[in-house]
């Protein structure tokens, strides 16, 4: 059955590249993915498979299979980022300023791909595939939307799978790992307000600038000094705003940035060390300071019985000597957190490096590109573990 299942994702090949391509050209940004969207229910309503709009630009489809049985459920993100494109490819981005860096299209395609191969053993299914082309991932949390609008029912989804592409790890491999794979995030913006005066009398006001660099600074001990070395923690200062001229003190500035933790306890003692280290050299410095605090993504973490069923149908399709564990979870940031909270759920990441073709780039990079060879394999791996979860 695997080697069937492969060697007709093979052949879908010229498939899945016209499709990956045809997004990369495309690129939309999150809530703007109509273009994206068009084509992903286009194709699905070819298929004669079921899909409707969800959380605005967003589908959800459903295969049902001839028999009844459980439901699982795949994600793939489709929004692009505000970068402009590098590679030089032929199928560059056509879109000024925006671009598919973290492998979205790839993602689409690959479960495109996926859902052709399943359409054509509907007949010998016992229960269901739901697929989830989400909006928006990049931004405010479009898997949250998607379940708001009931993607989770009718029927009810029991369990649920997302592939990353990583440039990190070579074409033909994919990485696992059970327990927190991903961070879970909150950005954050610090207002400051001081007394602005000449540059030459400093004495006559406060000073925003030199607090705000202290602050950025002192921001560092909370993975450093206040966080047990084992543990991942970061606090990333983005953007730091103030000023607009060289001899004078402005009133006010503005930083922005992210913390990153693996959830629980270390979030919240996170969240805690932050306000106390601004508000404390703020208050030392003679500035006000207006601290905002999001609560964002989740983190993602793996279920141990579905990081198994991963393991397994990666190894039937590329050999188990090509599934990699991974040692240590990500710091990076997806919203598939919220599917994964809600049931048993796997994240894993699907290799796409190929020093010899130039796709060595990380994810956000303008440089950046997926192997579109790993295509084929991506999606019979999706296909061979929604037939191994729904025999059991």
């Amino acid at each position: 059955m695997t080697e069937q299942i492969k060697q007709e994702a093979l052949e879908l090949a010229p498939f899945l590249r016209r499709t990956f391509q045809t997004l990369h050209q495309a690129p939309e940004l999150g809530n703007q993915e109509h273009r994206t969207a068009s084509l992903i229910r286009s194709q699905l309503d070819e298929w004669g498979i079921a899909c409707s709009a969800c959380a605005g630009t967003g589908t959800v489809a459903v295969i049902q299979g001839g028999k009844p049985g459980r439901t699982i459920g795949f994600r793939a993100d489709i929004d692009a980022l505000p970068i402009t494109e590098e590679t030089g490819l032929p199928y560059a981005s056509t879109s000024p300023g925006v671009m598919h860096a973290c492998g979205h299209d790839f993602h689409t395609a690959a479960l495109l791909g996926a859902a052709a191969l399943l359409a054509r053993r509907r007949g010998e299914i016992a229960g269901n595939i739901k697929l989830f082309f989400q909006p928006d991932e990049e931004g405010d949390g479009g898997a949250a939307r998607m379940i708001a609008d009931g993607c989770m029912e009718s029927p009810h989804v029991d369990a649920v799978l997302c592939c990353h592409v990583e440039s990190g790890i070579p074409t033909g491999t994919v990485a696992v790992r059970s327990g927190p794979i991903c961070a879970a995030s909150n950005p954050f913006s610090v207002k400051l307000r001081g007394r602005g005066t000449h540059g030459a009398k400093p004495h006559l006001g406060t000073d925003v600038i030199v607090a705000g660099a202290q602050i950025i600074t002192a921001l560092q001990t909370v993975s450093s000094r206040r966080t047990a070395p084992t543990e991942p923690v970061v606090v990333t200062v983005g953007s730091f705003r103030s000023g607009a001229a060289g001899n004078v003190l402005p009133e006010e500035a503005v930083f922005t940035g992210i913390l990153r933790t693996m959830g629980g306890q270390a979030r919240e003692r996170v969240k805690k060390d932050f306000r106390a280290i601004v508000s404390g050299i703020a208050a030392g410095m003679g500035v006000e300071a207006e601290i905002e605090i999001f609560e964002s993504y989740p983190g993602c973490r793996n279920d141990p019985a579905m990081t198994g069923l991963v393991r397994q149908a990666a190894g039937k399709v590329l050999g188990a000597g090509n599934v990699r564990e991974l040692g240590e979870p990500s710091l990076g940031t997806d919203d598939f957190g919220y599917f994964s909270d809600a049931v048993p759920g796997c994240y894993y990441y699907v290799g796409v490096g190929c020093e010899e073709k130039g796709f060595t780039f990380p994810n956000h990079n303008p440089h950046f590109a997926a192997d579109p060879d790993a295509l084929p394999l991506a999606a019979a791996i999706h296909v061979q573990s929604a037939l191994d979860f729904l025999r059991k």
